[in-house]
């Protein structure tokens, strides 16, 4: 910023000094001057604008780690706190707005710094300039005041609207299915209508505020330079002052627009920050749901929920066939602790124990869970393995070591971000075989092998029970095969455990589930 006031200087000393001899060796020289310090002002620019975005990139990125932290400290709180809406919100707007806001202090320092300097140079050449320049700007700069705290207002209304539209777009991709089924399409569509017309009329006046910004940064600037030419013209033209300084006073003049334009962009952008801030700050300052600092007393006791009547006796491979799928995630879910209720193990409410130590003793699987990229070894053993025997002992168990036998790398194999490359099955397998290899004291699974034919899923279920025999298993399954393999069956209807008993047990005593197992037995399905 600095920088620029310089050409306009020398300029003036090249036609004062350089000209008075005519055209000679030293306006050379001056113009080799102007000739090097233009080049030092590009390398200066180039440098600052890469130290800007490094600056940019890296706060941004900050943001983005410490709304990925609260994420995870919330846990399941996270959606009956905020949505994932405002979560990606953060993440894919409010961070680099916030970003570029931080580069607002090296031009905005420059900006004054060149400003007093031009005011100096100014007051060299005549007082009365000096004070036309020290006094215009600044009430320039007053003028945009009321639009700068409307623009604030506007941009939060447009940004809780946005966010409102984004948690929609959540919502409506993540029951699209359940939407299809009930019929409830034209509802959500008459809502995102609805919430769509709102972030269309609050942005409509935001940039309406942000274009009366806009043009009065530029249209003032500009009369405030066809004022001080008028000025300046005069003065020249009545002997007050020579061509030189003439050239450098319209010099400095039209380069104070550069301090002023930056001074103008900079409120902008912190105004929008200052927004974006609000929400980043609210989210950040949610408290996750108090959890127990106590560690598991009794691994080998049972678990109960007592919501749904399920009792889990340890050592037991269990399977529960719900008749809502919701429901049966929702008994995961308490059982694990990710949703606060009454479950207890043992005589151990589990609210009481450290959420660290449960995640490591009790493991969820949902066929949604996600798939890393990196090799099969990364994405079955992300904390590493010890050696081979437990590799093949999971492969075996979770029936991947017919797919490790298909890839040329066997456990160096890369897979993709999700898996995509893999089937529907292989990709089950997988996530089964990651949870078999966490050796957790009780799995929890929702339907893990629902996407495998009938041959894999008796052989996988078979070697899953033995590696498993000492330890509790619950998966929520219709599959008569399954049924067949548990230890114990609980049925349930309403969200309640309605009967229990082995599988021999009910088939002899209800209707009801052998009608269930024999239209499943009757079913076709293929590894997809």
């Amino acid at each position: 910023m600095v920088g620029l006031t310089v050409p306009p200087l020398l300029l003036s000393f090249a036609i004062d000094d350089g000209l008075r001899g005519g055209v000679d060796g030293r306006v050379w020289l001056w113009a080799g001057g102007i000739l090097l310090v233009g080049f030092s002002i590009a390398a200066l620019a180039i440098l600052r604008h890469r130290t800007m975005t490094k600056v940019r990139i890296y706060s941004a990125q900050q943001t983005i780690r410490a709304a990925a932290e609260q994420s995870i400290r919330l846990g399941s709180s996270l959606q009956r706190q905020t949505g994932a809406g405002e979560v990606a919100a953060i993440g894919v707007g409010d961070a680099w707005t916030m970003a570029r806001s931080l580069t607002v202090t090296g031009p905005g320092v420059g900006a004054v710094v060149a400003y007093i300097v031009i005011a100096i140079a100014l007051m060299q050449i005549s007082p009365l300039l000096a004070v036309v320049i020290l006094v215009g700007v600044p009430a320039l700069m007053l003028t945009l005041g009321p639009l700068l705290n409307r623009f604030r207002q506007h941009g939060t209304a447009h940004r809780i609207a946005t966010g409102e539209l984004s948690e929609r777009v959540e919502d409506i991709v993540s029951g699209l299915r359940v939407l299809n089924t009930l019929g409830g399409k034209s509802l959500f569509a008459k809502r995102w209508e609805v919430e769509s017309e709102r972030v269309r009329h609050t942005g409509n006046r935001l940039a309406t505020t942000e274009s009366w910004i806009r043009g009065i940064s530029v249209g003032l600037p500009a009369l405030f330079l066809a004022i001080v030419m008028w000025i300046i013209a005069r003065m020249t033209a009545q002997g007050d002052m020579s061509v030189g300084d003439f050239v450098a006073v319209f010099g400095y003049v039209a380069i104070v627009v550069v301090p002023v334009s930056a001074l103008i962009e900079g409120a902008i952008d912190i105004n929008r920050a200052l927004i974006s801030a609000q929400r980043t700050i609210e989210y950040l300052s949610i408290s996750p749901q108090p959890h127990g600092q106590q560690p598991v007393l009794d691994p080998s006791a049972d678990m109960f929920d007592p919501e749904s009547g399920l009792l889990l006796r340890q050592g037991q491979f269990v399977v529960a066939t719900a008749d809502d799928r919701i429901q049966a995630k929702g008994i995961i879910e308490r059982l694990s602790g990710l949703k606060p209720s009454e479950a207890r193990w043992g005589q151990q409410p589990l609210v009481d124990i450290d959420s660290g130590q449960l995640r490591r003793a009790v493991l969820p699987l949902d066929d949604g869970d996600y798939l890393f990229e990196g090799t099969v070894d990364d994405v079955v053993f992300p904390r590493g393995v010890s050696d081979d025997e437990q590799r093949a002992r999971v492969a075996f168990a979770s029936g991947i070591d017919e797919i490790l036998r298909g890839f040329d790398d066997g456990w160096k194999t890369p897979i993709g971000e999700r898996a995509n490359e893999l089937s529907g099955g292989q990709r089950q397998r997988m996530r089964l075989a990651r949870a078999l290899a966490a050796e957790p004291t009780v799995l929890l699974a929702l339907d893990p092998l629902s996407a495998v034919d009938a041959i894999t899923e008796t052989q996988v279920i078979e070697r899953a029970h033995d590696f498993r025999r000492t330890v509790t298993t619950l998966i929520f399954s219709d599959s008569a095969t399954l049924l067949g393999a548990a230890d114990v069956v609980h049925i349930i209807r309403n969200g309640r455990v309605v009967m229990s008993g082995t599988h021999s047990e009910l088939s002899a005593s209800s209707t009801e589930y052998r009608r269930m197992v024999a239209r499943d037995s009757g079913g076709e399905r293929e590894d997809s």
